[in-house]
């Protein structure tokens, strides 16, 4: 698995698999095929079998696949089935939804620290968690071995939050500022610019 190299696309559409399939888990259904997981998700069921063919042979011909089963070969894939800890960079608005959103997350990637440089912020609780200044940035991710950054702050400060985020060690970066950032090449950045989607969205509107 490791010698092939997988898209970002199909990466991207294994959480999609991952959500449904828990939500069949949780109404007890056991087994399901390629064709209803199309259906019910408006993907071709040929694409959905490439994509986890890639990771090896899950399902049975006439059978489908195994709920249970299918479900902990993705956790794996998505690496999952391990503990990983999030920071989020940025106490406003968004960020503090994120957090609250935290813990409604069944997986094991939650938000752990939160940060923010303002004063009104610092020391405030959102969903258990204690905004940090940012100076303790770098001793938190390390202590508390934090993986992936979340930044939320206004696009001028996003570039100075992700120097500081690379400096502590973060190995990825989801970026709601709307501005791109720099990172080493080891670093990988994912954005979500709800701007930029609503604006696109709108060219599919009738005129």
């Amino acid at each position: 698995m490791k010698s092939i190299k997988i898209s970002e696309s199909v990466v991207r559409r294994l959480p999609i698999y991952l959500r449904y399939l828990n939500e069949l888990n949780d109404k007890n259904v056991h087994t399901v095929s390629s064709q209803e997981l199309g259906a019910r998700l408006d993907l071709n069921p040929a694409q959905i079998r490439k994509d986890l063919a890639y990771f090896g042979e899950f399902g049975k011909k006439g059978i489908g696949y195994d709920v249970n089963y299918l479900i902990e070969k993705i956790r794996q894939i998505l690496k999952l089935d391990q503990q990983i800890n999030v920071a989020l960079i940025g106490a406003g608005n968004l960020g503090q939804a994120l957090c609250n959103y935290n813990m409604y997350l069944k997986d094991n990637m939650k938000i752990k620290a939160v940060f923010d440089n303002s004063p009104s912020k610092i020391g405030m609780t959102i969903n258990h968690l204690t905004v940090l200044p940012m100076d303790k940035l770098q001793e938190t991710i390390r202590a508390d071995h934090i993986r992936v950054g979340i930044i939320t702050v206004p696009a001028p400060e996003a570039q100075n939050v992700t120097d500081r985020l690379v400096e502590a060690g973060i190995e990825g970066i989801l970026n709601f500022a709307p501005v791109i950032i720099k990172v080493p090449p080891h670093i990988r950045v994912h954005y979500a610019d709800f701007t930029a989607d609503l604006l696109s969205l709108a060219y599919y509107l009738e005129d």
